[in-house]
């Protein structure tokens, strides 16, 4: 067993690849010797626009879509690592005006997304065991009113993870999942939240406002939360599995 970070040699899958979490995640594993990387996102543009010094196979489409995994994922031969982050947060509405569309929406992306993708990397580390990370949300553990589709699928990711974790120890499959707070990823620049503010303007004043939400008043950069992903596939964390991180800033402890 190795004592750092290290994944020479190894290969990793992750999905929501092209920007925020899933890109810095990319790029941490790569600083850390990882020798491919099968990335996965619906911005096809996006996956082709990010360079790395590893091998590298980009696929585009839908992570809620069968057929992509069927399909487009057939032959991904083994993996050692995966991320499963790709996700979407409908915006915030009460449950009495919510829509079923947008809500099965959600639950498609976000929860059959994770679904199909542990389906395939446990296949895929089924002969050489391996370590997985799925992306929740402090929403999936604590309630805030107006979060109903994505607070439920981030909460129903976390029992899915400790399902796949005691049915993968036999083959030395270790998952786990993140939980962070707000993060400054682009997902922030379609928001109107800030009202008449544009530009940096408006992400300053929308970064301000979520730090307040949390004890340690800041709101972390991607790379911060791909070193929290990449210390629980590392082989440090080699006993550690069925566990939820929060990386929240201790939001998840504010009444």
């Amino acid at each position: 067993m190795t004592t750092d970070f290290d994944f020479t040699g190894k290969s990793a899958l992750i999905t929501g690849a092209a920007s925020g979490i899933g890109l810095a995640a990319a790029r941490w594993l790569e600083a850390r010797g990882i020798a491919r990387l099968v990335l996965i996102d619906m911005d096809g543009e996006g996956l082709g626009a990010a360079e790395f010094s590893c091998e590298v196979d980009r696929i585009a489409g839908d992570v809620s879509d069968e057929a992509l995994w069927a399909d487009g994922l057939r032959d991904i031969g083994a993996i050692d690592c995966a991320l499963l982050n790709a996700g979407i947060a409908p915006g915030g509405m009460a449950i009495v005006e919510a829509d079923l569309a947008e809500w099965r929406k959600c639950m498609a992306v976000n929860v059959d997304g994770v679904f199909l993708g542990l389906a395939c990397a446990m296949r895929a580390m089924a002969d050489n065991g391996g370590s997985i990370v799925v992306m929740s949300s402090v929403s999936g553990t604590k309630p805030y009113p107006g979060t109903a589709a994505y607070a439920t699928s981030k909460a129903a990711i976390i029992q899915l993870m400790r399902v796949a974790a005691a049915e993968g120890a036999r083959q030395g499959i270790r998952v786990n999942a993140v939980a962070p707070g707000p993060v400054d990823t682009p997902i922030w620049d379609k928001s109107d939240i800030t009202g008449g503010l544009h530009g940096d303007d408006a992400r300053a004043a929308m970064m301000s406002e979520l730090a307040k939400g949390t004890l340690l008043k800041r709101v972390p950069e991607t790379g911060e939360i791909a070193g929290t992903i990449g210390f629980l596939l590392s082989d440090l964390a080699a006993n550690i599995t069925g566990t939820v991180l929060l990386s929240d800033g201790g939001a998840s402890l504010r009444v």
